[in-house]
């Protein structure tokens, strides 16, 4: 069991600090690679998307009828896939729109001249940008965190998932504090520490819902990562993915996920 938690620990950490890497990818490239980033986003909605329907949803609600009968396990089961979506929403409509990672940046747009990056007392709000980015990924710590203690192959196909969102997440983190403080060095610094929010998330679950994991605290929590999941790639991942779409690249690579997690379930998890 300490090996799954172990292992549940160091997906979710793996997940986070993909911020960073998006963060390294603003300051050491010239220019975005628009194809790759349809392609990635457009992946990462396929296997969130198929995973959450085909595998996460069903799961939850085996769990919820054999504890709670046909018709209750299946109302509970509905009830928390609907209160995943409810959360996560509501934890972006109080997100300002400079704060929201849906407001995705360019590579390029850390050339542009601003008159922000001189002005120091924009420092705050580079801050709570930063904390705003990490408050959104919270649940998805949690999220990944459960999911790799019931299913440890589960878990590293939503940590994977997780992480290839949450690099342009942590260009989109990066270009904002910069502007907010001209300094590449603290941006980086924000973006790498708002991931840890993840992490975070995954010790939260492991104290305070690991001792009390049941039949039906499993399947409402699976229902609600399942939630979570369907509404971050239609949210955020799919519409990013054809900000950036050159000829259906996005949709190719949305199928090429769901494939991915198709053959992965078959041939690893079922």
């Amino acid at each position: 069991m300490m090996e799954e938690i172990l292992l549940a620990f160091g997906l979710t950490l793996f997940a986070g600090l993909a911020t960073g890497i998006g963060s390294v990818l603003a300051f050491f490239t010239s220019t975005t690679n628009t194809k790759f980033l349809s392609v990635s986003l457009g992946f990462s909605a396929g296997v969130m998307i198929y995973v959450s329907m085909i595998e996460i949803f069903v799961k939850a609600k085996d769990s919820l009828v054999s504890a709670l009968g046909v018709q209750g396990g299946n109302w509970a089961t509905v009830g928390g896939f609907f209160g995943g979506i409810i959360l996560i929403a509501l934890i972006d409509k109080f997100i300002p729109k400079q704060g929201n990672p849906h407001e995705l940046k360019k590579v390029e747009d850390m050339n542009k001249p601003t008159p922000a990056a001189k002005d120091p007392s924009l420092l705050k709000m580079g801050t709570f940008t930063a904390l705003a980015i990490g408050i959104h990924n919270f649940p998805e710590g949690i999220a990944t965190f459960t999911s790799a203690i019931q299913d440890p192959a589960l878990g590293i196909a939503i940590a994977v998932a997780i992480a290839i969102h949450n690099i342009p997440e942590g260009i989109a983190v990066s270009v904002p504090v910069y502007f907010a403080t001209g300094d590449k060095k603290r941006a980086f610094k924000l973006s790498f520490l708002s991931g840890l929010s993840e992490p975070i998330g995954a010790l939260v679950a492991y104290l305070f819902l690991m001792p009390f994991l049941n039949d039906i605290m499993f399947g409402v929590i699976f229902a609600a990562v399942a939630g979570i999941m369907v509404f971050i790639s239609l949210d955020e991942l799919l519409p990013a993915a054809k900000k950036f779409d050159e000829a259906h690249l996005s949709i190719y690579g949305l199928v090429a996920g769901m494939a991915v997690m198709a053959v992965s379930l078959l041939l690893f998890i079922s």
